[in-house]
């Protein structure tokens, strides 16, 4: 299976339950077990969080998703300026944000940033899949039926 899309989306919230939905349905729609669907949507979701609010003058951002050889890799692209260090621990409880990264990092096998100054940066997040066989089995079930009628 080799799968790639891409998703162009404003620079706004409201995008990213789209992401969660495009990119979930597509693992799961391969028989990816729920918990690494679900570890790949929180990764992707404070990515993209993080796009919509440091993406700089950019309107928009994009998210590039490639399914292959039992591997997904996200790229979350914006405009933005970057960091300027990766943080090494968890905030203290009184701060508010500063967690996305450390989080991501948490949950996928991979993490890196590609920042170029005046013209963004490009969060990658990869992570090896899980298969849920029965769900694989079921679905070529179905497919068997399809096929007969």
């Amino acid at each position: 299976m080799d799968i790639e899309f891409s998703l162009a989306l404003p620079r706004d919230a409201i995008g990213i339950p789209m992401v969660r939905r495009v990119i979930g349905d597509a693992l799961r729609s391969l028989g990816v077990t729920e918990d690494c669907v679900s570890d790949i949507l929180l990764a992707t979701s404070e990515a993209c969080a993080n796009a919509v609010r440091h993406g700089g003058p950019s309107a928009r951002y994009q998210v590039e998703a490639a399914i292959d050889d039992g591997r997904c890799e996200l790229r979350v692209v914006d405009g933005g300026r970057g960091l300027t260090a990766i943080p090494q621990r968890y905030p203290s409880g009184e701060v508010e944000n500063g967690r996305g990264i450390l989080i991501m990092q948490a949950v996928v096998d991979e993490i890196s940033f590609d920042i170029t100054p005046g013209s963004g940066t490009t969060v990658r997040l990869c992570k090896e899949l899980d298969w849920d066989h029965d769900a694989i089995a079921l679905s070529m079930a179905k497919d068997r039926e399809l096929a007969a009628v």
